[in-house]
């Protein structure tokens, strides 16, 4: 157990599988972690919050500090949003009656440029990071959470009241530091943007084709026609993050791509929103790394094709 002075106030806001998941995890360790929850709140009240996991066992958080309002839990330290990015404009409000002062705001969301929308609804004093995680976790129901494999969470810092570089990768540590107290591998970067052009290395081709064609990745990667789609797409995302001034390292996509073919067959999270009739991450993971491609003289066909494709699923979906 970490000494009370040293412990931060942690809370979730968006507490799906994401959420869920590192929130347990780092209560497990010991910190002050709260959760906000808006449907399945009288669940996760009455049950707690309960994690299968291939990689650490079962997990149960019981009871769980749970909230139906953001006015209703104490100021926190850290705020973590594993909210889709569909909803970040409408997440203000809480995070404001949730945050101290000084709080850092960390985005646990896929996407280019998911801070931007939010930032501007937010006082200069706090401080916005974004995290990647590299995950395999979808929810099962109101306070159900399966983890098939992965977790590393990468952080990287915004924008806020941190004077200079120094000081900014010094919260960012604090933040990955959170998580590696947990027993979650965890980095921090020194350039969110680029981190978020590499994570659409998968994002953009497995998110897509898990709607489109109706496939988790064991059976995208076990055929010819999909893998070839796959690394078509890959090549296209490394070509307009290139364009757009962020290297992608040689050989990440073919490590993504290995990686892949060695998962549990997953179903990617935008393939739970088709299903379940949620609002796809078209914005986010889509249309923001097309324009800035565009911006650059940069045309991604085969991207273009899957966004406009995707949207028209989106609209018959809603």
């Amino acid at each position: 157990m970490m000494a009370a002075v040293n412990k931060p106030v942690i809370g979730i806001i968006g507490t799906g599988a994401i959420g869920g998941f590192y929130g347990v995890m780092l209560a497990r360790a010991g910190f002050d972690v709260h959760f906000l929850l808006r449907s399945e709140f009288s669940a996760v009240a009455e049950r707690g919050l309960h994690i299968n996991s291939a990689v650490h066992g079962p997990l149960t958080l019981h009871p769980a500090q749970a909230y139906s309002a953001a006015e209703d839990m104490p100021k926190c330290d850290w705020l973590l949003i594993g909210a889709k990015t569909t909803s970040n404009v409408d997440l203000a409000p809480a995070i404001l009656q949730a945050a101290k002062p000084d709080a850092k705001v960390l985005l646990l969301q896929n996407g280019l440029d998911v801070e931007d929308s939010l930032r501007p609804l937010l006082p200069d004093s706090l401080h916005l990071l974004g995290g990647l995680c590299l995950i395999c976790v979808h929810r099962d129901g109101p306070g159900l959470i399966t983890h098939q494999a992965l977790g590393m969470v990468s952080v990287g810092y915004h924008s806020g009241a941190a004077a200079d570089q120094q000081a900014r990768m010094a919260i960012v540590e604090e933040g990955a530091g959170l998580f590696g107290a947990a027993g979650v591998e965890s980095r921090a970067i020194p350039d969110l943007q680029q981190a978020r052009g590499q994570k659409l290395v998968w994002n953009i081709p497995y998110n897509g084709l898990s709607v489109l064609l109706g496939a988790g990745t064991s059976p995208l990667m076990a055929d010819a026609d999909s893998r070839g789609l796959i690394q078509a797409l890959m090549a296209e995302v490394v070509q307009g993050a290139t364009a757009c001034g962020h290297e992608i390292p040689p050989g990440y996509a073919d490590y993504l791509f290995t990686m892949t073919e060695k998962m549990p067959d997953y179903w990617p999270s935008m393939h739970h929103d088709f299903v379940h009739k949620r609002p796809l991450e078209l914005e986010a993971i889509y249309a923001r790394p097309l324009a800035a491609a565009k911006a650059a003289g940069c045309d991604l066909p085969r991207i273009d094709a899957l966004y406009r494709t995707l949207r028209f699923i989106d609209r018959r979906n809603a």
